[in-house]
C-alpha cells in the first residue's frame, strides 16, 4: 500500500468511529430550539404614538387622556403629544 492510501483509510476509519462513538451519546443533553430559547414574555412592546418608537411596557411613560392610556419612550414625547392634544382642541 501507498502511504497515501494509508492516509486516506486512517482518515475513513477515523470518520467512521466519530460516527459510531456519536450514536451512543444520549438525547437528552440537547434541547429543542423552541424549549432552550422559550422563555416567558417579561414585557410587551408598545408604540409610542409620536415618535413610533417601540418601548417596552414597564419602562414607558404612561398618560391617560379621553379614558385612553399613551405610551412614550420620553418625557419630550409626552410633551409634544400633550400639546398637540391641546391645539386640536
Amino acid at each position: 500500500m501507498t502511504p497515501l492510501r494509508l492516509v486516506v483509510l486512517a482518515i475513513l476509519f477515523y470518520i467512521l468511529y466519530r460516527l459510531l462513538t456519536g450514536i451512543g451519546k444520549k438525547k437528552s443533553e440537547t434541547k429543542p430550539l423552541n424549549e432552550k430559547y422559550s422563555s416567558p414574555v417579561s414585557d410587551a412592546l408598545v408604540e409610542d404614538p409620536v415618535c413610533h418608537t417601540l418601548v417596552p411596557k414597564g419602562q414607558a411613560l404612561r398618560l391617560q387622556h379621553e379614558n385612553q392610556i399613551y405610551y412614550f419612550c420620553s418625557e419630550a414625547c409626552c410633551s409634544r403629544f400633550i400639546s398637540e392634544k391641546g391645539e386640536q382642541k
